[in-house]
């Protein structure tokens, strides 16, 4: 197992890319600490699998938009792991579904700076001086492989802006922390989340699958063995860098 003996957090792992991750961090022997903002039942759902699979998980409800739950979240985890040896900045506003799709331009904008990019941020400097002490330590943040590229239309114009931000903040980062801490991307493309399996226009899915090479959407397990692969000792020479799961859709 790679990650056998390591202690993990996943910010945003109560469902979708981020619970996929977990329970494959789980599989590959880490204990982990499973945190929602809101979705407490489906935590405890992701957590009961994992420990279904003869795995530890913990639970930590904390908002990653609120700085001192940030605070609170880095102390709670390492008191119930012993340690964090992974830091998965996953948690992202939904801006695509449910009442985020209602939400004016500038409040999609403000909730994805305050979750995805402010979030990771802080979440990042949170953790570092603990890994720093422990002498080692992973993090890994969340963009979109479209971040630089871009794509038209109002919504993507709002995420490649924050996703951006945070390739930038990553690269930094990778660079400010080495060669103790190692900082890495993933930037996934379309992936067969809640807005794909329910609101994606049929037609619109059709290209965009007819365009990518592999001739598919992703699936939540795609992101997560990217994510096994940089948190574990097989990328230990690679930091600062944007690994895109998207089928080929875009280099």
């Amino acid at each position: 197992m790679r990650l056998a003996g390591k202690r993990a957090v996943v910010t945003g792992s109560s469902t979708g890319i981020g619970r996929a991750i977990a329970l494959a961090f789980a599989r590959e022997g880490a204990a982990v600490v499973i945190n929602c903002a809101v979705s407490i039942d489906a935590a405890c759902a992701t957590a009961g699998t994992i420990k279904t699979m003869g795995g530890r998980a913990h639970i930590i409800q904390a908002d990653v938009s609120d700085p001192e739950d940030i605070t609170r979240l880095v102390q709670e985890a390492e008191e119930s792991l012993g340690g964090i040896d992974i830091w998965a900045n996953i948690a992202g506003a939904d801006i695509l579904t449910g009442g985020g799709a209602e939400l004016s331009d500038y409040e999609k904008f403000a909730r994805l700076i305050d979750v995805d990019l402010r979030g990771t941020m802080l979440c990042s400097w949170a953790v570092a001086p603990l890994m720093q002490s422990q002498r080692a330590g992973v993090i890994l943040n969340m963009s979109w492989d479209l971040a630089l590229e871009g794509m038209p239309n109002r919504n993507p114009e709002i995420f490649a802006a924050t996703k951006a931000g945070i390739t930038g903040f990553t690269r930094s980062l990778a660079r400010s922390l080495a060669p103790v801490i190692r900082v890495n991307e993933l930037a996934p493309g379309w992936i067969e989340t809640k807005f794909a399996t329910e609101q994606m226009d049929p037609a619109f899915r059709a290209q965009v699958v007819s365009q990518t090479p592999m001739r598919r959407l992703g699936l939540p397990e795609d992101v997560a063995a990217a994510a096994i692969y940089l948190c574990s000792d097989d990328a230990a020479f690679i930091t600062g860098q944007t690994l895109k799961i998207n089928g080929g859709l875009s280099s």
